[in-house]
Parts: structure tokens; sequence; C-alpha cells
């Protein structure tokens, strides 16, 4: 008997559960498309989970909505309409059926009469079912528009999710300039916001949070037409009423792509703020034009890129006699010759955009040419810093860049020169370093005697190896070389150095050249 302590409630059947978990591991929808009511022949029925079919079904019809309850993402809400022309019978037990006809979900409820015009007492009854699952991603409906009645409640629903979903917003108060805390009650643009006030925000420090919200004492909520991904797409435009400085502006949103509300950073751009007539328009600040292929000759607009590329990058050449000569903001970009010599000082690099360069030649023949620079300055070759003035070779060129505090060559034949990869050390005994990694080295020692085993060391190790070693005879005297020197052997030669031995005779003055190779 229904009494105070009655418990009212909805569960999954069997066949329910099992399908759900179907779908949740499949990944597939599952469409739950009736619901049926019925009298349980005048009991009270408890709703049991082995169910296959209501104790006394009466009426079973198309729902006309099923959607998750805002407030719980884990409770389903199904609902059917009655008509006034149906009835006359009472309602404590209902069932939800899915596509394939079976009984997924019952519940019981309190008692209710549905009555028929013709009992004088017809009315258009709603039968809701509240149902909580494990997980509603899955589950959806389907319905036929031709036989679903549908409450008011449900059609202006439906008729604003669309509307929110359009790109033109409904206008807002004010919008941010700067950084805020999305809480409270607070003056924005000069504006002192009142509850329930729409506020574009688009200065935050974290994108994501940008978008549309509405001012609360507490914390701000976004604003119903754009508090989901669905409803917050590229193109957005929402137009701002008040502010000192924002009054009358139009933002649009300006994020291609997809959109994941509260992931992906949201950039808003005014844009009605400076534009330009299309008849003869007059540009201010920088507009920028996309850069034309190369040796286009067409109408196209050129843009600085274009122009200094077509003239190479360099905008002029200028030819210096000698001299000393301080270098300037008005050099940059030019090829300077050197005719003769002289002391060029270079512009404080601090002063210049990185990247600004200066390309430096020397004619051949030409006297010492000596680079310097301003007080506090650095010249820097192969990225190490030399001493200045720095003296060019003759018939040289250095092109040097700024990186904003330190002038660098690069891609000269200074820069050659003073390479370590070509790094050597000239006399009786020297090195030259290749840029392949091979070094030779080489020397002379004194004539052992016959037989003697000899030990020589390299001026210096090799890195890996030594890989070749070449010995010859020298004497200063008139013996022939092949009597006095006799056969050479070289072993044990390490990346440190080599042994030798020698037979025949020698006079006082006999030495052996060597040479080797290694990397």
């Amino acid at each position: 008997m229904i009494d105070a302590n009655s418990q009212f409630f909805a569960i999954l059947t069997q066949v329910g559960e099992a399908k759900q978990a179907n779908a949740d591991a499949l990944g597939r929808p599952w469409l739950i498309t009736d619901m049926g009511v019925g009298d349980a022949n005048g009991t009270d029925p408890v709703p049991d989970r082995l169910q296959t079919r209501l104790i006394n079904e009466w009426r079973r019809r198309p729902l006309n909505q099923l959607k998750i309850d805002p407030v719980n993402p884990a409770v389903i809400i199904a609902e059917q309409i009655i008509p006034a022309d149906e009835g006359g019978k009472w309602i404590r037990e209902i069932g939800l059926y899915d596509a394939d006809g079976d009984l997924v979900a019952v519940a019981n409820c309190a008692p209710s009469f549905k009555p028929v015009l013709s009992q004088g007492s017809g009315r258009t009854q709603i039968v809701r079912m509240n149902l909580i699952v494990s997980s509603a991603g899955n589950i959806t409906l389907k319905i036929d528009p031709a036989v679903v009645l549908a409450t008011r409640e449900f059609v202006e629903q439906r008729i604003m999710e669309e509307l929110y979903k359009l790109d033109s917003k409904q206008s807002v108060r004010v919008a941010t300039t700067a950084n805020i805390v999305l809480a409270g009650l607070q003056t924005i643009d000069t504006v002192a916001l009142v509850a329930g006030d729409r506020v574009l925000v688009k200065n935050q420090t974290v994108a994501k949070d940008n978008g549309l919200y509405i001012a609360d004492a507490g914390v701000w909520k976004r604003s119903l037409d754009a508090d989901t991904s669905a409803k917050v797409t590229s193109a957005l435009l929402v137009s701002i009423e008040q502010g000192a400085t924002l009054a009358d502006s139009r933002w649009q949103l300006v994020t291609d792509g997809s959109i994941v509300l509260g992931t992906t950073a949201l950039t808003f751009q005014d844009v009605t703020f400076g534009l330009a007539p299309l008849r003869s328009p007059a540009f201010l600040d920088n507009p920028t034009t996309p850069t034309a292929a190369q040796f286009d000759s067409s109408k196209l607009l050129a843009s600085t890129d274009f122009v200094q590329r077509a003239i190479g990058s360099f905008a002029k050449s200028e030819s210096i006699e000698g001299g000393n000569v301080t270098l300037t903001a008005a050099h940059i970009g030019a090829r300077i010759e050197m005719s003769s010599g002289g002391t060029l000082t270079l512009p404080n690099a601090n002063l210049l955009p990185k990247g600004s360069s200066i390309l430096i030649t020397t004619s051949l023949g030409a006297g010492v040419v000596n680079l310097a620079v301003q007080a506090g300055g650095v010249l820097a070759l192969n990225n190490v810093s030399v001493v200045t003035p720095y003296s060019m070779s003759s018939g040289s060129d250095l092109l040097l860049v700024s990186d904003g505090s330190v002038w660098r060559g690069h891609a000269s034949l200074e820069c050659l020169r003073t390479s370590q990869l070509f790094a050597a050390t000239f006399g009786i005994t020297g090195i030259q370093k290749l840029p392949s990694g091979d070094i030779e080295m080489w020397g002379i020692t004194g004539g052992a005697a016959a037989g003697v085993i000899a030990p020589v060391t390299f001026p210096m190790a090799f890195p890996n190896a030594c890989t070749n070693i070449q010995m010859t005879y020298v004497d200063a005297g008139t013996q022939s070389p092949a009597s006095r020197g006799g056969p050479v052997q070289v072993g044990n030669f390490t990346n440190t150095g080599f042994n030798y031995s020698h037979s025949g005779s020698s006079s006082g003055a006999a030495q052996h050249f060597w040479r080797a190779k290694g990397n």
C-alpha cells in the first residue's frame, strides 16, 4: 500500500545493464526509442532488474526527449507526452525500450490517474523517468518528429540551443582591457559592473580562459550562448556597448580550427578599429603584404622584403680611399670597399637591430686595413672574440652581422683565414689542419747511430689516429744519401709519436726528415 514510507525509483534491467556495458566497450550508440506505462494491475510494483516486461502495460509510444541532466551528468531524463484523448487508466509503472524492443529500464511511480476528454477532465500529461547510469556518453535518442509530441519547454529549449550556436552573439556591456580575476563585481574599462552583466573577457594571461561571461558577486560563469564548444566557433562576433576605450567596437574570435572550450587558447580581434576606405585607402601604422615571387614584374604590391631581396639585401656600395673612418647606422646594409690602408671603426652593435650587416672588402695590394670597435664593443670571428684593432688581409673580405651586442664575422675569406679548420704552425717542425679533419705534421730528427731504435714525439697528439709516416735521409755533406743514410725503418707509431732506425754510415750533419698524417 502506498504511504509516506513508499520508495519510487528507476533502474536498468539486466538486459539494459548488458547493453550499456557493450555500448561503452565498443563506443557504439545505444538507441533508446520508446516508453511504456502500465497500471501494474492495481498493485504497488517494485522495479526488478530481472523484468523483461511491465506487469500490465496499457500504452507504449516513442519518446519525445532523452537528455542528460544538466545538474548531474550521470543521470538521463526520458520524457513522453500522453495526449488528452488517451487514458482513462492509472499509471503506476514505467518502462524504457530500445530499438530492439527490449525492456532496458523500469521504474515505479506514485499512482496517477490519466483521464480522457470523455470523462470531462482530459489533459495532456508528461511522464518523465530519471535514470542513473554509469555513463551517458553512448546513450542516444532517435525520434520521428511526425509521430512525437513536444512540450513548449522542449521547443523553446531547442530554439535557444540553435540560436546559441550562431556566430553572432548578443552584445556585451563591456570588454576587458587586461587580465582580470573571474570573480566578484568589479570595474572594467571605467564601467562598474552589476550582477548579470555580460562581459567579453579577451586579455587573460591564460588564453583558454577568454570568452563570454556573466558578471556575478561570486565566481563568474560563461554565458549560456558561449558555454560549450559547439557554441564557441571561429569567427564568433560580439559588439561592445559601453567602456571608455572599447565602446561601440566589434570583436571577432580569430582562433581557427576545432575549439575545445576551456582547453583551446581563444584570441579576439577588433574588426572595426582603423578600417581604411576601399577606394584609395590611406594605410596607417605598419600594414603588410605578402611577398611576391622572386623576379615578379607584375603590378602586385612590393613588400620591403621583396625590395631588399631584389637588390641583394645590400642597399648600396661605397668606396673609401683610406684613412680613419667611423661607420654609422647609415652604413648598415652597405658594401664598403677599402682601396688603401686605414682604420674602420664599427658602429655600436648595441644600438642596432639584430641582423644588421656590413660587408667590408680590401683591395689586393692595398695597405693594412684595421677594424676597430667603439668602447665596450666586441668583434668575433668564428665565434671567438679577437683583439682590436684587427688587421685584415690584402684582397680579403669580411661580412659582419650584429647579434644585438657583438659584431660576428660570417662566410668570408677572413673567417676562413682565422678558422681553426685551417690552423697551422710553420717551421722546421710544423702542423697543418685541413677542413676534412686530416692533420699533417712534419719535422727533422738528428742522425742516430746505425741500428739504434730512436723515438720521435709529434708536436701534438693526433685526436684519433696516426695513419701514415714517411722518412727521408738528409745530409749536409757530399756523401751519397744511398750509401750514408741506408734503409730507414719506422715502427710502433701511435697518436703521440713513433720509433725509427736506419743502417749505414752518416756524417755528423746527417738527419732524417719525417712527415706524418692522421686525423
